[in-house]
């Protein structure tokens, strides 16, 4: 006859059974992706951006170009969303994706204004992690004129970014290139998540990608300092200087939850020691789902938001 025992008896088997499951329980918690970064809370971060709401900020513009400073708008769209990490795009279903699927805060930069009789429009699109402590996903940049279009794109795989670059100019494009180092384009999403993610000192960034292209400088990894300072009682002010190419990056953003960004200025200085200045200052904020208002019955709203 066989007896079955109960379990009161193998106090050995019992806590086997329990490190077993418990094993399990930790094994299951990491193998669903990253638990966030350290400085971010996340109960604070989830009730502004997990929302299904973009944050619209427009700038009045004063951008450098030809010697000259032109008046336009700039924009700077942040907005969190799901994406794949091993394809780097927008995930279409994020529910089916496992463990691919990535939370990342999206930046969608434009610059528009006008050189004599033609317009310029450039678009910065920046897909920084919000929990993996790795460099931004992927970033794409583009620059449109008249005379013809650019484009770059670096996505990060293998500890470094593949890069491509297109350009309607022989000397320039098409290229592929690898580059181990930070963008400088993902300090503004690192400002949203937590200014003090940002590396200071002596640090290797790769330019901005729309500068690159204005400056027409070759794309690489360049020696910059980084600081960052108290300001006012609620504004701290991010300091990028490049010494090898006699630039500076100012960007002032408030001090508390969620860093709002409030100006940006790029100094850059000529061989003869003149200095031209792009800046942008903000004059709107808005919390939108633009992506739901694209009936012509909401074209209204670009007056609110200052255009």
């Amino acid at each position: 006859m066989k007896v079955k025992l109960s379990r009161r008896y193998h106090p050995k088997i019992s806590f086997l059974s329990h490190l077993a499951v418990w094993i399990c329980l930790v094994l299951t918690l990491f193998s669903c992706g990253p638990q966030g970064r350290d400085g971010i809370n996340e109960e604070e971060f989830a009730g502004y951006w997990y929302k299904g709401l973009a944050e619209i900020n427009v700038f009045d513009l004063t951008q450098v170009r030809y010697g000259q400073e032109r008046n336009g708008n700039a924009v700077m769209i942040f907005v969190t969303e799901d994406f794949s990490r091993r394809k780097q795009v927008k995930l279409d279903n994020p529910s089916q994706a496992g463990s691919d699927a990535r939370k990342v805060m999206k930046l969608n930069m434009t610059r528009d204004f006008v050189t004599g009789v033609y317009p310029y429009h450039t678009m910065l699109s920046v897909f920084t992690p919000v929990n993996d402590e790795v460099n931004s996903f992927k970033l794409t940049a583009s620059v449109t004129e008249w005379c013809g279009q650019a484009f770059t794109q670096m996505n990060w795989r293998n500890s470094g970014y593949q890069v491509q670059l297109f350009s309607y100019f022989e000397s320039e494009g098409d290229q592929e290139l690898k580059i181990d180092a930070k963008p400088e384009d993902e300090l503004f999403n690192l400002i949203r998540l937590n200014p003090d993610l940002i590396p200071t000192g002596d640090v290797q960034l790769i330019p901005s990608l729309v500068y690159q292209r204005f400056s027409h400088i070759p794309l690489k990894a360049e020696r910059a300092k980084i600081s960052i300072e108290q300001r006012s009682d609620n504004i701290r002010e991010l300091r990028v200087n490049y010494p090898s190419l006699k630039r500076i990056l100012t960007v002032r953003f408030k001090q508390f939850f969620p860093y709002e960004i409030l100006s940006w200025e790029e100094v850059q200085t000529k061989p003869n020691g003149d200095k031209e200045i792009t800046k942008a200052v903000r004059k709107k904020l808005e919390l939108l789902d633009y992506w739901e208002k694209n009936d012509s019955v909401f074209e209204p709203l670009r007056k609110d938001l200052g255009f």
